[in-house]
């Protein structure tokens, strides 16, 4: 058998191709809750994964913790095992008053305000979603009765510049930033998705992102209200159903 992969601990036949990847290893079991025959098959650190079906389909949910180094890992790890499609399950602040908390945001690209994907290639590579696996959510979406919006987001590597604090060295810097993406009609800010689309990208993966918005952004508030976040996880198996459907035909 071969090696399992060093901080996954996952090896070939653990996953499925289609992977949906929560930050939070405590969510993990609750998107294996709409799977079926879904069971734990590793945790170590901060990657949590199942593994169960949805329609015959072989599908993991595998958590990748904050931030975009956790996230290159678990894409690249899970790759070499067989894992070829990920949607990414996540959280967000928003960034525009027609964005509501409770709404769901699908990416279409991300800006690169992460130090991990520079460490791949250049900032003028852009950071975008596979374009199938985002209409499949966009689908998903429509189907379900969610309220999404579709567009840019933003990733970032700190957390708590979010907050509307004068105390920060570069507060102003930072706060005009926000001002800046809000006027480029940026939808949101999370922390994840640009390491996960370039690492996709060049890797000839496929990769997506749907958002539950529990924030404020542009109002110093990252954390208002945990809503949404169901919505999210149905659209996403939804997705994960779409696509592979047409991944058979």
């Amino acid at each position: 058998m071969a090696e399992k992969q060093y901080h996954i601990q996952l090896g070939p036949g653990d996953v499925g191709r289609y992977v949906l990847l929560p930050g939070d290893p405590g969510r993990v079991p609750k998107i294996a809750a709409y799977l079926q025959n879904a069971r734990q098959v590793a945790q170590n650190r901060e990657y949590n994964t199942y593994t169960g079906e949805v329609d015959g389909v072989k599908v993991s949910v595998t958590s990748t913790g904050i931030g975009c180094p956790s996230a290159a890992i678990a894409v690249e790890e899970l790759a070499r095992i067989g894992a070829d499609t990920f949607i990414r399950v996540g959280t967000a602040g928003t960034l525009q008053t027609d964005v509501a908390l409770g709404d769901l945001v699908i990416s279409t690209a991300t800006v690169r305000e992460d130090g991990t994907s520079l460490q791949y290639v250049p900032l003028n590579y852009p950071a975008v979603a596979d374009f199938r696996l985002t209409m499949a959510l966009w689908e998903a979406a429509r189907k379900l009765g969610c309220r999404a919006h579709l567009g840019i987001t933003q990733t970032k590597d700190a957390f708590f510049t979010e907050e509307d604090d004068p105390k920060i060295p570069r507060y102003e810097e930072i706060r005009a930033r926000w001002k800046c993406w809000q006027k480029a009609n940026v939808l949101a800010s999370s922390m994840e998705s640009s390491a996960i689309f370039v690492v996709s990208s060049f890797r000839r993966l496929r990769a997506a992102e749907i958002l539950a918005v529990i924030g404020s952004t542009f109002t110093g508030q990252p954390i208002a209200k945990k809503v949404g976040i169901e919505d999210a996880i149905r659209t996403a198996v939804e997705a994960i159903r779409i696509i592979a459907a047409g991944d058979r035909a």
